[in-house]
């Protein structure tokens, strides 16, 4: 049987999983999930957030050959995934949604793609929408391969055109709208067959990781060179040309959403293997006299956050409380299938680096969805050192508003120093791309929330290392700090509630030095919400006021890791998120003044 291996890339929400859906459905091997979505995305995180995490494999079987599907993640701070996975495929569908023009992820997938020599074909998707305008993104989409640097090959791509949401794709916007199977035959077209080696010996790279509650950590890649069978005893190589022997104890390949275990791994084809220690990305598996396969890069992570054990009053009284034994015990296990964490166990405070602020807030979720509580500090940029000069990670940012809006936001981020590349207004639409350092973005987000009243679009991605600019502010407001432990009441919240807005409800239950809200002005104030209105039986006509709360602003982990500072912390529960004061007493404060902590 005939092998096609290929991988699904787009931006985020270009509709790249609903395409998946419709492949998986329409190859009638999924009568079973006709009336199903989001298939391979079976993470809660990622059917609540609405993005692929990570990256999966499935395979369908059309006119008798066998297509390994490579579902891949849309969202920037998930490319890395997306860059590993492209070495198991042949070819590319790049996914491109029909009005938007090509964004930062396709950017970065289209050119990982060009750089293996790999042909794309391009899927101009939700062809249906009233504001599609399929011509201009096909003239934008050729500007870019050739940006891009691609051969005359790769620019010459075939188009497909498709609504994954109405169920068809056609090659000519004339034909008839019925279903996917002339996507299904462009497949077979235009991704060459996976060759075959048989006179060669095994070989393989591992390119991704798994992990069975059964059978413990598993292994992804795909066979280059020869076949394998369970019990076979293999080599693996490193880099740096160290060598170890283990045998392989089970073979599992794709079909369907189902792992299936095999007598024999063919050539060509992409599989799982279990049950093998110690063996790590990028490392070649092999059986006799060969040399390892080119290593694969993994991105060095450029975002870094501390670790702790909740230490605050209300440790422990909400669920489990983790112990400094139970974290450093979840963070290994994490670092068994996440090859982009980095992770410090040297101190009683665990330093966990990681490649985008997405990617913390999703481990931190995790923890906190298994009924554990912890802490974490604010999110810092890791600086390089070149030539004795500090440099700092450069994002590459595009803003979509409305057209109204388009100068408040290049206001905004030219006090950031942002630098505006490119500007396009296109339907009262406005899309700007802007360069600018990963620093200034950490706590921009919520910002532009306020300034745009929510109707936004913005992504960023890495673009690369520039010499450190300048300091600047995180904030330019204060923390309204509690003075004391109790609950907080209507009449505490009523009275300050005029300076900024307040984190927490009537009846919360508070402690000292926790913040609950945020001071208009740039320092820090303590404040008492415990503090009720005083009955007595005198009437006056500015006694009886009545008590209207404005309401309140419910703060989500991102708002919270985006809001803190470095002498603050986000406490985290099943039931809560909470922000406080990293030392909860003014002797500890000032201690930490002296020591130049804060």
């Amino acid at each position: 049987m005939a092998i096609r291996n290929i991988a699904i890339i787009a931006h985020v929400d270009h509709g790249k999983t609903t395409l998946v859906d419709q492949l998986l459905q329409q190859s009638w091997t999924l009568k079973a999930l006709e009336w199903q979505d989001l298939i391979m995305d079976n993470n809660d995180q990622e059917r609540e957030r609405w993005i692929t995490i990570y990256a999966k494999n499935t395979a369908i079987i059309y006119k008798w050959e066998r297509i390994n599907i490579v579902d891949t993640p849309g969202h920037a701070d998930f490319g890395s995934e997306v860059e590993r996975v492209l070495r198991m495929v042949d070819s590319v569908l790049l996914v491109v949604d029909a009005y938007e023009w090509p964004m930062p992820q396709t950017k970065f997938v289209l050119k990982k793609s060009l750089e293996l020599w790999l042909k794309p074909i391009v899927v101009i998707n939700k062809i249906d929408k009233p504001t599609a305008r399929v011509n201009e993104v096909i003239d934008m989409l050729f500007d870019l391969f050739i940006l891009l640097w691609a051969t005359d090959e790769q620019a010459d791509f075939p188009i497909m055109y498709a609504s994954a949401k109405q169920w068809y794709a056609v090659a000519d916007l004339n034909d008839e709208k019925k279903d996917m199977t002339l996507l299904f035959d462009a497949i077979l077209k235009y991704v060459p067959e996976a060759p075959n080696f048989p006179e060669k010996d095994f070989r393989m790279q591992i390119v991704n990781l798994g992990y069975d509650n059964f059978l413990g950590r598993l292994w992804i890649g795909r066979v280059y060179e020869w076949t394998l069978k369970p019990w076979t005893q293999v080599k693996i190589i490193d880099h740096e040309w160290k060598i170890r022997t283990w045998k392989v104890n089970k073979v599992f390949s794709t079909l369907w959403l189902q792992r299936i275990e095999q007598e024999e791994a063919q050539c060509g084809d992409i599989i799982t293997i279990a049950w093998i220690p110690d063996i790590f990305v990028w490392e070649t598996v092999w059986t006799w006299s060969v040399e390892p396969l080119p290593s694969i890069a993994i991105d060095k992570p450029t975002l870094q956050m501390e670790f702790l054990v909740n230490d605050s009053p209300f440790a422990g009284k909400e669920w489990k409380y983790m112990t400094t034994r139970n974290l450093s015990e979840r963070l290994e296990k994490e670092l068994e299938t996440n090859v982009w964490l980095e992770v410090d166990f040297s101190d009683w405070k665990f330093l966990v680096s990681w490649r985008w602020e997405l990617h913390l807030s999703v481990l931190i979720e995790s923890i906190r969805r298994e009924w554990w509580e912890l802490q974490v500090g604010a999110p810092q940029v890791i600086f390089r050192e070149v030539d004795g000069e500090k440099w700092e990670p450069i994002e590459t940012l595009v803003v979509s508003v409305n057209d109204e809006l388009a100068w408040t936001i290049i206001e905004m981020l030219s006090h950031r120093k942002g630098m505006m590349n490119t500007m396009n207004s296109v339907n009262w639409l406005t899309t700007i791309e802007f360069e600018i350092p990963t620093r200034w973005l950490l706590w921009f987000r919520s910002e532009f929330i306020l300034e745009t009243k929510g109707e936004w679009i913005m992504y960023s991605s890495f673009s690369r290392y520039e010499p450190w600019k300048w300091e600047i502010k995180k904030r330019d407001v204060g923390s309204m700090i509690s003075s004391a432990t109790w609950t907080a009441m209507n009449y505490g919240i009523f009275k300050l509630q005029e300076r900024w807005p307040i984190f927490i409800d009537p009846a919360q239950p508070i402690y000292e030095w926790m913040i609950v809200g945020e001071h208009l002005k740039w320092w820090d104030m303590t404040v008492n919400l415990t503090i009720n209105k005083q009955q007595n039986n005198f009437r006056n006509s500015w006694n009886d006021e009545a008590m209207l709360l404005n309401p309140i602003r419910h703060l989500t982990l991102e708002d919270a890791l985006g809001y803190i500072w470095l002498d603050e912390l986000v406490e985290i529960t099943p039931k809560s998120i909470r922000i406080r004061k990293k030392y909860l007493t003014e002797w500890a404060r000032n201690q930490a003044r002296k020591a130049w902590l804060i």
